[in-house]
């Protein structure tokens, strides 16, 4: 999928762009790592590696300064998990794609935006515990 649809459309539209890697066991294989080291060198996000191959690090155990985790991940479930419920596969597929297609740029403007205020809020309180950020 990575290599098939996701980078094919990011690059559709920009190449300027870091990539978030999120983690989760089937996004982690060498295979996956290995593709983002050679496709997008120094450009991509991880949860942990060689620091010579990565932007950055993800905050561990952090959704709030996670961007997939408060505003991706429930803006596509919003919208793949409405009644009547897809009945197939296929269905399911069609939906999640038609809610990643929907996300606009000025939705991404407003969530950097977050993104920004959220880091001022970890700067100023020194990385203290925050409830509901």
């Amino acid at each position: 999928m990575l290599e098939v649809w996701s980078m094919p459309q990011l690059d559709s539209y920009s190449t300027d762009y870091i990539f978030q890697q999120d983690g989760a066991p089937p996004h982690w294989s060498t295979e996956a790592r290995t593709f983002l080291n050679q496709h997008l060198p120094k450009r991509w996000i991880s949860q942990s590696g060689d620091a010579d191959d990565v932007f950055c690090f993800w905050p561990p155990r952090s959704p709030d300064l996670t961007l997939c985790d408060f505003f991706l991940w429930c803006y596509v479930k919003d919208r793949v998990y409405l009644p009547p419920m897809p009945k197939t596969i296929e269905e399911l597929k069609v939906r999640i794609c038609n809610a990643l297609v929907s996300v606009t740029e000025q939705m991404l403007q407003n969530v950097w935006h977050e993104m920004d205020y959220r880091l001022d809020v970890v700067r100023v309180t020194k990385g203290s515990h925050m409830e509901h950020l």
